[in-house]
């Protein structure tokens, strides 16, 4: 007998356990279609070595974001060379978001960089050639990400995945760029 009932949230879940068992990089749309698939929340945890700060926050519940929140992340992803805080891209985000949920990992990203005032792009300008001269980091809509559990291939894969921006891999410096600019990829 066929049940003409619609699968439930863990029916679902279930199966997208299994088949990111049964793949490395799973492919979906787009980062926003996989967070509206997977649940009423969106959650998203950050590390910094260079500040010792960390945030582990819901940031999105049915359909909203929270505010709070939001700011907590602004402040988390602020140039912490100037202490200079803007609005971060909520799409970046979910972008992170979504990727981090990909990789079925509950470790918190290793940040290397989020926003960058233009006197902080600059000045890295100076020393690194990989640094572009109109990085979406000084618009507040990218990241600089490492995870001690996963590689930059996987994490890049995950990103790719996600189809909702560009994925760099920096493969001496060790981290995988995430922006919510035009879908396009390149390493490095």
């Amino acid at each position: 007998m066929v049940s003409s009932k619609a699968p439930t949230r863990r029916a679902f879940l279930g199966g997208l356990t299994t088949l990111l068992t049964a793949t490395a990089a799973p492919y979906y749309a787009n980062a926003a279609g996989f967070l509206r698939g997977a649940g009423d929340v969106r959650r998203v945890k950050l590390r910094s070595a260079r500040t010792g700060e960390s945030v582990d926050t819901i940031y999105w519940i049915e359909g909203e974001y929270i505010p709070e929140a939001l700011k907590e992340i602004n402040y988390f992803m602020r140039d912490w060379r100037r202490d200079e805080v803007i609005s971060y891209d909520r799409r970046n985000i979910d972008i992170m978001a979504a990727t981090l949920r990909l990789m079925d990992t509950e470790e918190p990203y290793h940040v290397v960089s989020g926003y960058r005032s233009p006197s902080t792009n600059a000045m890295l300008r100076q020393s690194n050639r990989g640094v572009a001269q109109n990085s979406y980091h000084m618009k507040g809509m990218a990241a600089d990400l490492k995870l001690d559990s996963r590689s930059i291939h996987q994490m890049a894969k995950a990103a790719v995945a996600c189809n909702a921006g560009g994925v760099g891999k920096y493969g001496r410096s060790n981290f995988v760029h995430m922006d919510c600019g035009p879908v396009r990829t390149w390493n490095r």
